[in-house]
């Protein structure tokens, strides 16, 4: 079990960390572009949080863990990774990307499962 949830930890964290450089890094028409359709709509200022936020994330979801200092934040990362994607769900239904919703679901279902394996292990 604990080298799937490693397995999981590491492909959160790769793909929330290449996420979040884009968004914290890129303008807009490239995110659009590169296929990160969901920040068409939004402010800048949102866009770069939510990319520095991903990033952190993508740190939390594997450094805790790994150095058994905090072991909280690794599943906490977990937790805030579904909720992002409950909202990217969101915002990529309306716009009817049904294969990011797709995307979208799978990262949420890792999210939750690291989430709740982490928290036991706690």
């Amino acid at each position: 079990m604990n080298t799937l949830l490693w397995i999981l930890q590491g492909f959160l964290a790769l793909t929330f960390a290449y996420s979040g450089f884009m968004k914290s890094s890129q303008e807009r028409e490239k995110l659009v572009s590169a296929g990160q359709t969901g920040v068409a709509n939004l402010s800048y200022p949102i866009i770069r949080f939510i990319g520095i936020s991903e990033l952190l994330g993508a740190v939390g979801i594997t450094v805790p863990w790994l150095t058994g200092i905090l072991h909280i934040l690794t599943p906490v990362s977990a937790v805030c990774f579904a909720a992002i994607m409950v909202m990217a769900m969101r915002i990529h239904y309306r716009r009817g990307e049904y294969w990011s919703v797709t995307l979208n679901v799978l990262l949420f279902a890792a999210s939750v499962f690291v989430a709740y394996a982490r928290f036991r292990e706690i």
